[in-house]
């Protein structure tokens, strides 16, 4: 639909909008913790406290708003003894005894899996690729069995982490242009397993895959869809203005076009921002001065404005969530390979001393959430439909789905929003048909087209 398009006007659209509800059930809503270091930070000495009250992390991001803790799993992890089956057992239990959902973020290596590379476990290294999708299968299969038997299926599993390249691959070959033939093998070998797993447990988890940056996402779910990689639930993506070039609300852009493409839910399934850019230890701040963005200083209130303005940024473009990475993982005189200490203590949600800093105030904001707004046209005829508008970001056309006499096409929108929309029998055709224009409801609504020839 261009921007030349004859318009009909308002008046015309509000005498064609009802105030019928939307069939569409209200998506979940998700705001996260990934808290993957607890274990770790608690062997360490690590002291939290909510004024003169120590607390328990799991438990304090609960009462503070979190509904759900995002936790790492690694497959052999000689160099540690977190992450592993063991360490993520206990961790799931503490989340679910804080009343959390769980997220279960298979890195399927040995060591971090990011962006930049997707290094195969040990013990699969030599394995021909048919035979890492048969080990990658088994081990998340056998990994989530164990969980259920223990009451502890996770709600959600992330099939890899930012695996932006060809995953169980080296660290060269990551950085190569996707081998789509192997990589699509290899991740629905994972998304199988998860369904298998939760078709004869006691919980169908939702399947989540993960993109680092929204630089790259679109290109690379649209060539996983090429590729047949096409069952799954949730779309995550890590934000960091350190290491993207894309402005928040580009994000956002990206959030909209992905949630109108897809069939799937979309979160910011990382974000972090610095409460300071000081230090408590020698050990090496990640985010410092690169990591600001204008109007979002290296303040407790900087970073509260941060979460609650991207939060409501990802729900006014259709998210369905933001979780936090990584709240607690504050200085220790515990060693990382990195040095003593910790590398995000100024960007965790508490402060040098284990109190609360501002940022926490995220998980209990008030957000205006959008609203069901149903898209219908008289079918006539025609055997099909089409609907762009701007509300899509440039999605481009959109089919709509024949309902009894109607074609009808659901989503969520902004309430006080004024939205133009064409439809048309073909999607080459909706380009050139009339446009009418329209303000969405503050409830959910159903808003009538008129037929077009």
């Amino acid at each position: 639909m261009s921007g030349h398009l004859r318009k009909l006007g308002l008046g015309l659209i509000a005498g064609l909008m009802a105030s019928t509800a939307a069939v569409a059930a209200e998506p979940k809503t998700y705001l996260g913790v990934d808290i993957s270091y607890a274990n770790e930070m608690d062997d360490c000495g690590a002291v939290y406290r909510s004024g003169d009250k120590t607390v328990e992390q799991y438990q304090f991001f609960k009462d503070a708003g979190s509904n759900i803790a995002r936790i790492r799993l690694w497959n052999d992890p000689k160099w540690t003894n977190y992450s592993n089956i063991a360490d993520v057992t206990k961790s799931i239990k503490r989340a679910k005894a804080a009343g959390l959902q769980v997220l279960l973020d298979f890195h399927y290596s040995d060591d971090w899996a990011d962006g930049e590379k997707q290094l195969a476990p040990k013990a699969w290294e030599k394995l021909s690729t048919p035979e890492q999708a048969k080990a990658l299968y088994a081990f998340t299969y056998d990994t989530l069995v164990k969980l259920d038997a223990q009451g502890l299926m996770p709600d959600l599993v992330q099939v890899g982490n930012e695996t932006n390249g060809e995953i169980v691959s080296t660290l060269e070959k990551a950085k190569d242009p996707i081998n789509w033939e192997r990589n699509a093998l290899l991740f629905n070998a994972g998304i199988k397993a998860v369904r298998d797993a939760g078709a004869k447990g006691s919980k169908n988890p939702r399947v989540m895959l993960h993109i680092a940056q929204p630089d790259t996402v679109e290109d690379w779910f649209a060539a996983a869809a090429k590729a047949g990689v096409t069952d799954y639930d949730m779309i995550g993506i890590s934000y960091y203005s350190k290491w993207s070039k894309r402005s928040m609300a580009q994000l956002g852009e990206s959030i909209n076009r992905l949630r109108h493409t897809y069939s799937a839910d979309v979160v910011v399934v990382e974000t972090s921002y610095p409460f300071t850019t000081e230090g408590a230890d020698s050990s090496p701040n990640l985010l410092g001065e690169d990591s600001l963005i204008p109007g979002y200083p290296a303040t407790q209130e900087g970073q509260k404005k941060y979460l609650i303005d991207l939060t409501q940024l990802v729900f006014a473009n259709g998210g369905t969530g933001v979780f936090y990475w990584e709240p607690a993982w504050v200085s220790t005189k515990c060693k990382t390979r990195w040095g003593t200490g910790s590398n995000w203590e100024n960007s965790t949600l508490f402060d040098f001393k284990g109190q609360p800093v501002q940022g926490i105030k995220w998980l209990s904001s008030t957000y205006v959430m959008p609203v069901e707004t149903t898209f219908k046209v008289a079918a006539g005829d025609k055997a099909a439909a089409f609907i762009d508008g701007d509300f899509l970001g440039g999605a481009g056309p959109r089919p709509m789905v024949r309902e009894g006499a109607d074609f009808v096409y659901r989503t969520r929108l902004m309430p006080g929003a004024s939205v133009t929309v064409a439809t048309a029998p073909t999607a080459e055709a909706v380009e050139a048909a009339s446009a009418v224009t329209a303000t969405i409801s503050a409830k959910p609504s159903a808003v009538r087209l008129p037929v077009q020839p």
